[in-house]
């Protein structure tokens, strides 16, 4: 039961973006930007990083939201997504996303804890400065998001069937709520 009274039944910050639409768009923007848009990181890495993140975190309703988009989006589906979750340095992805995995473990510990040797690793396997950045701040999005889903108790589905709609969703129209009609009065 959530902490406070929702304007919606719906599971996870789906029921805190509903709750106020004012701080919805800008956060609904930023995963936008950082989970869709242009990057030489596909989105499938992308969304592995933010549950990842969210895993350590011990986030349920984003790790296994996130898990399901990054399933959708990558070879070797949920199997990966699952591997990476255990232990990512056996994970069959690339040394480039496995370093990047590391930065953001370090993050999602500490921003402090993210050191030039996790950066020189990262930089080693491949990655770009875009990239580690974009690691960073989406590990630390994450961070937030984590914390104001379960720092508001919201409900988080247990059947993972549950998630499969939302990641369809997500995946084929984006993290953007649909733009207000101008000629409709709320």
């Amino acid at each position: 039961m959530p902490y406070i009274a929702l304007n919606s039944a719906e599971p996870g910050i789906r029921g805190l973006l509903r709750y106020r639409p004012q701080t919805a768009r800008p956060l609904s923007e930023l995963c936008e930007v950082l989970l869709r848009g242009p990057s030489t990181l596909i989105r499938g890495e992308r969304e592995l990083i933010a549950a990842y993140v969210s895993a350590l975190n011990d986030c349920r309703y984003c790790a296994s939201s996130h898990s399901v988009c990054a399933a959708a989006q990558l070879p070797g589906g949920m199997t990966v997504v699952e591997q990476v979750r255990a232990d990512p340095g056996s994970a069959p992805v690339s040394a480039k996303v496995k370093a990047l995995l590391a930065v953001a473990a370090a993050v999602a510990r500490s921003g402090r804890a993210v050191t030039a040797g996790h950066v020189a690793q990262a930089r080693s396997a491949g990655a770009s400065d875009v990239e580690i950045h974009d690691t960073v701040l989406i590990a630390a999005t994450f961070c937030m998001f984590n914390r104001y889903v379960d720092g508001l108790a919201t409900t988080a589905p247990d059947d993972p069937a549950a998630y499969a709609a939302g990641a369809q969703r997500l995946v084929a129209q984006g993290y953007l709520p649909p733009s207000p009609d101008p000629g409709r009065e709320d």
